[in-house]
This record gives C-alpha cells, structure tokens and sequence, in this order.
C-alpha cells in the first residue's frame, strides 16, 4: 500500500495514539486508520508487542536492534527519561481491529482474506467505515467483495440514519453467516429498533438466512451419517468375512482393529524420528503395514486357537472374548493404559467450506473414499480370485472342495487372516478421527456385528446397505431424541427388522442357504 505525501503519519499522530487517555488513543487511531497510511502498520504492530516508548510529544519505534521517531524513518534513540508504552485491553482490541482493517488493502489475496475472517469476529463501529469502503473500491476479487460488503451493512445496520440501516438490512438478506444471523436478532429484540420499514426488512433477512442455514445443517446431518456409515462399513467388512463367511463370532475383532490403529502410531513415531521431511506421507506407508500387522497376529490366533473351534459359534465366542482381554492387556503393557496422539498428515487438515455452516473435515472425506476403495479390494478379491473362489468353495461345501483337492485349513487361515487384516485397515483409519488407546475396538465391534447381521450373513451389498443405513438413521434420530436414546432406538429398531427377516436384508443363496 503506497501512501502519499497527504496521507503520511505524522509524528504528532504517532504520538497521540501512543500516550495519553485511552479514549483519546482510540480517537486518533481511527482516524489515522481512515487515511490507510501505510507506517501505521508499522506503528500498530510495534505496539502490540510493547516495543514502543513515549517521550514529551514523541514516540519511538524499537525495531531490528535500532530505534526510529515514529512517522518518520529518521534514527533516534530515546532520551533516557522515555516511558514504555501500556496498552489496555480495551486500546489492544482497538489496535487489532485497526491492524485487520489497514490489511483489507494488502496486495496479497491470502492476507487480505485472513483480514475479513479476523475482522468478522470483532465489533467494528462506523469509524471503520471509511478503510472498508476505500478497500471495498479496490478489491477485485468478487468473493472477496461480497464478503466486504456485507460487513459494511453489519456496521451500517446501526447507524443513526434510518435510511441507512434499511438499505444496509436489505443488503445482508444474502448473507448466509451465522454472526450475521445473532446481529438481527439482536436488532429485532424490543426496543432496539423502532422505524417499521427497517424492522420488515430484517425480519425478511433472518427468515431468508434461517432457511439457508436449515439446509446448511440438514447437509451436514448426511455428511455426518455418511461418514459414520462408512465407519462402520469399515469396520463390518472384516467382520463380515470371520463371522459371515467362515461363521465364526469374532469378539476378538473390535482388539485386531486397534492393533491395526498402533501399528499406524509406530510408523508415525518412525517417520517423526527418521523421515521428518516425509512426515506427510507417513499414512501411505501405515495402511500397508497396519494390514499386516492385524493379519499375523489373525493367523496366529486361527492356528492357535480358532481351527479348534469351527461350527462351535458358543466357543468360539468365549474364546475371543478372552482373547480380546489378552490383547488389551497386552497393549496396555506396551503402550500404556492412556490414549496416544495420532497426528494428521498435512493433507488431512481442514476441510472444504460447502456453506457457512457446512465444512466437510479432508479426514472423514478421505475415509469416506478409503472405505469404498477397501470395499472394491474385498469384492474383487471375493469373486474375481482364485483364493476368492476357495473361499467361496470352503464356506459352501468343506468335504467337496476338500475332495476337489483344496487345502481347506490353509484356506481358513488366509480368510481369517484377511478379515483381520481388512479389521487393521479400519483401525488404521480410525486413528484419524479419533483417540487411539487399548479400548479403540470396544466401541465399534458391537455395531459391526449389527451391521452384519442386519445386511445378511455373507452378503458385501448386504453390508455396505446395513453400515450406510445405519450410520445415517443413527445421527438422524440424534438431532431428535439424543445420541443415548437414538442407539437404544436403532438397536430396537435391528430386532424388530431381524425377527420379520431373520436372514437379513440380503438372504444367502444357494446350498449354505438350504442347509
């Protein structure tokens, strides 16, 4: 910003916002601000960080291991009777205020827009109005401008001139900020308005950004249900293969999801400590490695323990429960009884702002593709593969494919290590939007097995209809009778559905279904 000779701060003025009353401070600080000087930046910023000093009619700016008379750029030490400046918290709200408003004119577009988020959380009076207005001038950017202007009409919808705030209540019916919302409510509340006109045209702009909100937040219940359903889909797809396909209840798998979750905590202490300048791409080199790391220890536990037990669905459930506290136990001994910090890479911080009120988080759009991309892995590895085509054969006839040459016990082992890598998968996932301990796998195996159940033993479509559905009814009935109530509903809700069509959503076809 070039500031010409006409507009440059003088010392006087430098001097005046620096030392004295605070009212007076405030005084010509706004009014310095109204002429956008360019050192007042300067000045300001100094300020806040208390490297300015006050002497008689001058003030001093300490900056770089040198001292210069503020308003000017000629070098000057201060005299030693110089008094440190000492703002209040009233005159350092003032100076951050002045200090987003003289960025409104930076050349850089990033800066200027981190002005506007700045300033849209402060109250900024009619003092403001003529930098907002000379930046309004020159912004080129339309985004930009628009959110400009409706800050203006924030100020302008109390001024003093009715015609003013009419035209300025007019102007904020397109806005869809909640902050713009709570300041017409405000002006709506008794007594605070009183020209007929200007109340009829704010309360036509709070209806307007209500309904634009409403949607806002109806968006944001699918995203949510969407992102839980994809979740639990997640979660499921493992469990739909140990339990649906091989008929063996897993409660073991809920603790393979969390090794899954603290293999991916090691590979990011790893990277941290040996590859910090590809800290963000640790994930990439996590998600193979939580698969394996639930895999190994699902073999170890098929041939230990779960090849006994086949056709037994009572014993293996015993077994796995106590399998489970094993595994907790196991962890808590390892890493601790207390949650570790999984962090995001880069590329999974923020989100998409859809709507004022709508962000979509990278992470939970991230999963949602993930789990998607892991659903297409399983159904083409299911049917398209001549290990999917063992599979498929032990589940349907043990004795036949075991005639037809087919190693069945390997085969068990490598479509429960599968189940349990797909459970690692999860937990490697999970660590990205929630806390990572020992009880990581207690909160979703119950779901899972609903999910199963629900969509059909066996079924993948079954399961992707189940883990979307639900997630999404579940944060649908949050918003009406609250998240206790709304599980106890959809648990309710899965029993009623299971004693109609016990065999679930999608019903098993072939011989297994006949047996």
């Amino acid at each position: 910003m070039a500031a010409s000779a006409a507009q440059a701060l003088t010392p006087q003025q430098a001097a005046a916002i620096s030392a004295g009353e605070t009212d007076a401070r405030i005084e010509a600080l706004q009014k310095a601000t109204a002429e956008g000087d360019a050192s007042l930046l300067v000045l300001i910023r100094a300020l806040l960080d208390n490297e300015v000093k006050v002497a008689g009619e001058r003030a001093f700016v300490l900056q770089d291991g040198r001292s210069v008379i503020a308003g000017t750029d000629t070098a000057a030490e201060p005299p030693p009777e110089a008094e440190d400046v000492v703002n209040n918290n009233r005159m350092r709200g003032a100076l951050e205020a002045a200090l987003g408003v003289l960025r409104l004119v930076s050349p850089e577009r990033a800066t200027r827009e981190q002005a506007l988020v700045e300033l849209s959380k402060q109250s900024l009076d009619e003092a403001a109005l003529p930098m907002i207005e000379k930046a309004l001038a020159a912004e080129t950017d339309p985004s930009l401008k628009a959110r400009l202007e409706i800050m203006r009409a924030t100020i302008l919808v109390a001024s003093s001139d009715p015609a003013r705030r009419l035209a300025a209540a007019q102007a904020l019916a397109g806005s869809s900020e909640p902050s713009v919302k709570n300041l017409l409510q405000e002006r709506l509340m008794p007594g605070v308005e009183s020209e007929g006109p200007v109340r009829a045209a704010l309360q036509a702009a709070l209806t307007g950004i209500e309904g634009r909100l409403a949607w806002g937040e109806r968006l944001g219940v699918l995203f949510t249900g969407i992102s839980l359903g994809s979740i639990l889909l997640l979660a499921a797809l493992g469990l739909a293969i140990t339990y649906g396909l091989m008929g063996v209840i897993n409660m073991a798998h809920g603790e393979l999801m969390m090794i899954g979750a603290y293999a991916t905590f090691m590979v990011q202490n790893l990277f941290r400590a040996w590859l910090p300048d590809l800290f963000d791409w640790y994930l990439l080199a996590a998600v193979p490695l939580a698969f394996l790391a639930s895999a190994l220890v699902g073999a170890v536990l098929e041939r230990t323990v779960i090849r006994w037990l086949y056709g037994r669905p009572l014993e293996t459930l015993l077994a796995t429960w106590g399998i489970s506290l094993v595994l907790m136990q196991g962890v808590r001994s390892l890493f601790g009884a207390q949650n570790v910090a999984v962090e995001n890479p880069g590329w999974l911080s923020g989100g998409v702002a859809v709507l004022s009120n709508l962000t979509l988080p990278y992470n939970r759009l991230a999963i949602l593709v993930f789990a998607f991309l892991v659903l297409g892995g399983v159904a083409l590895l299911i049917a398209r593969t001549r290990l999917g085509l063992f599979v498929r054969g032990v589940t349907q006839n043990r004795r036949m494919a075991a005639c037809m040459g087919v190693n069945t016990a390997r085969i068990d082992t490598y479509a429960f290590s599968l189940g349990a890598g797909i459970a690692g998968l999860a937990g490697c996932a999970l660590s990205q939007v929630g806390n990572v301990g020992p009880d990581l796998g207690q909160s979703y195996v119950v779901d899972s097995f609903m999910v199963v159940v629900l969509g059909g033993v066996g079924q993948l479509a079954g399961t992707v209809y189940a883990g979307l559905g639900l997630g999404l009814l579940n944060k649908f009935l949050e918003g009406y009778a609250g998240a206790v109530l709304a599980k106890i509903m959809v648990l309710a809700f899965i029993v009623v559905f299971i004693q109609k069509r016990p065999q679930g959503m999608f019903a098993m076809k072939g011989r297994s279904a006949e047996a």
